[in-house]
């Protein structure tokens, strides 16, 4: 038998393989649907020469996809939004870790995995929005306050099934244990103008309709109607305040957006050089005034419509907890009624 005829393929084969991975590109998977992501992307090919391939799909579509894809999977970088999905993401054995000393000085030790699996790369806050004149700002200093009864039939919410407001529920079983969190989650569901319905922008627009008086919403929603070309929806903003919640305390509830290398990724390289250049200040600066967004990175000045909202203290809670505590968070709002 001749074994030369035999390897032949399989020569060709592997040599295919390292042809693919050698080449100037990376596939980019992402549920991140801004435009103006696309001059983060044209400039990353400017700097490093690496075309991007993009694939994108819902959160938890663009997941599933990549579980579909096994090891065969093209993908180099997963990026998506929020603390939760990345971990769901490192959880179905779909990423791994990389060692940076650049990412590490670059992103906070709280936005990102403690082993490596993913970082964040822009933040968005959570605070609690309030209708000016009809209620008093005095009352809402924490979260906890929003299960005062005296804010009873006062607060709209979004569904409790958002990754959303599934992290912020885990970051109150973060700072309280399950137990004072179910507590909460009840004197909300108690204190509600109407059962939850619709996105963040759905419930500052209720707010500024009198529909409700306070509500709970990513700070990127209020800067878009803040900025927005409809003089109606600017009209929404300028109806509504601000409170940056738990000052005294942990500080305001904050998440990310983030991405991290795939575990069979064909241009591993390629995948850590785009992570290193998402933290860069080129592309913070992208990030904070592509979707108003705050930077990671702290040498990057901040969206100005954001940095006129106010410094505030943020959580430094790690954001890994967010996936950790979900499915408790899940239960709890489940058990308090909260749909």
């Amino acid at each position: 038998m001749n074994f030369k005829y035999l390897l032949a393929p399989c020569l060709a084969a592997a040599a295919v393989s390292s042809t693919f991975a050698q080449e100037k590109v990376l596939n980019l998977y992402t549920s991140r649907h801004y435009q103006t992501d696309e001059a983060l992307y044209d400039n990353f090919t400017r700097l490093t020469g690496y075309k991007v391939n993009r694939i994108e799909a819902g959160d938890d579509a663009i997941i599933e996809r990549m579980k579909q894809e096994g090891a065969r999977s093209p993908a180099d970088v997963l990026m998506t939004v929020d603390a939760g999905r990345l971990w769901r993401a490192e959880q179905a054995g779909l990423l791994q870790p990389v060692k940076s000393k650049t990412l590490n000085e670059r992103v906070p030790a709280e936005l990102r995995h403690p082993d490596g699996y993913w970082y964040g790369f822009s933040l968005r806050a959570r605070p609690i929005f309030y209708a000016k004149g009809r209620v008093d700002p005095a009352l809402l200093r924490s979260y906890e306050d929003l299960a005062d009864p005296k804010l009873k039939g006062k607060v709209c919410v979004r569904s409790s099934g958002s990754v959303y407001n599934l992290s912020l529920m885990s970051s109150m079983i973060a700072a309280h244990g399950a137990d004072r969190s179910e507590q909460w989650a009840r004197g909300v569901v108690a204190n509600m103008a109407r059962a939850p319905k619709g996105g963040d922008t759905d419930q500052l627009t209720a707010l500024a309709a009198g529909e409700c008086d306070v509500a709970i919403a990513n700070t990127y929603y209020f800067v878009r109607l803040m900025k927005s070309a409809k003089a109606q929806e600017r009209a929404v903003s300028e109806k509504i305040g601000v409170v940056f919640p738990n000052q005294d305390g942990r500080g305001a509830h904050v998440n990310i957006s983030g991405a991290g290398v795939a575990r069979n990724a064909p241009h591993r390289d390629a995948a850590i050089a785009f992570l290193e250049y998402l933290a860069s200040a080129d592309a913070q600066n992208y990030f904070a005034n592509g979707n108003n967004e705050y930077s990671v990175n702290g040498k990057v000045p901040q969206n100005r419509e954001l940095a006129a909202l106010g410094d505030f203290k943020k959580d430094s809670v790690n954001v890994s907890a967010f996936g950790r505590n979900q499915a408790a968070a899940q239960q709890i709002y489940d058990r308090a009624g909260w749909k």
